[in-house]
């Protein structure tokens, strides 16, 4: 079974800095692409980044281009989300998730969900 679990959420005030990861176990060769979503209370859940298994294919959404950077590092099962430029429309709940699909925001591409981390960007 697969599981994903997110850390690194915290409060940050705007213009800040936070990297957030997503450690996986029990992974397979069949799900390896992970995306990040958010969830704003209110509002529907979104596809912000997504990241194939060899890094190469990353796919970001226009509201997080040039602010936030994935990578991963496939020995240790671990994805970052390095996110720069924080802005108070940024906060949410974030969650990583697994899809044997690259290159997709899309929710229903994603089988496997992690639990979130609670990203506030506040002054």
């Amino acid at each position: 079974q697969l599981q994903l679990v997110e850390s690194g959420g915290d409060l940050v005030q705007p213009g800040g800095s936070l990297r957030l990861s997503c450690a996986a176990a029990g992974f397979t060769s069949d799900y390896d692409a992970i995306g990040w979503f958010r969830q704003a209370p209110g509002r529907e859940r979104e596809g912000v980044a997504c990241i194939s298994h060899s890094g190469k294919t990353t796919n970001y959404a226009e509201f997080v281009k040039g602010r936030f950077t994935l990578s991963r590092d496939n020995a240790k099962n671990t994805v970052y989300l390095q996110m720069n430029n924080l802005k108070p429309e940024d906060t949410a709940v974030y969650y990583c998730a697994a899809a044997s699909l690259a290159g997709t925001r899309r929710l229903d591409d994603y089988p496997y969900w992690g639990q979130g981390t609670q990203v506030t960007v506040s002054s």
